[in-house]
């Protein structure tokens, strides 16, 4: 059933591609998030939880 609704579809071959670049770009645009992340602020966030006064 979805192969032949797939391969009705134009051009259909190209949403892999770009699920591919967007997956590829965003992990490691995050990598470069994480290793260029101001070390206060990260651990500034990772003691928000047990903070009793907010």
């Amino acid at each position: 059933m979805f192969k032949n609704a797939l391969s009705s579809i134009d051009g259909v071959s190209v949403f892999p591609i770009f699920s591919l670049i967007v997956f590829f770009v965003f992990f490691t645009a995050l990598g470069f998030w994480v290793f260029k992340a101001d070390k206060k602020y990260v651990k500034y966030m990772e003691n928000l939880p047990f903070d009793k006064e907010k």
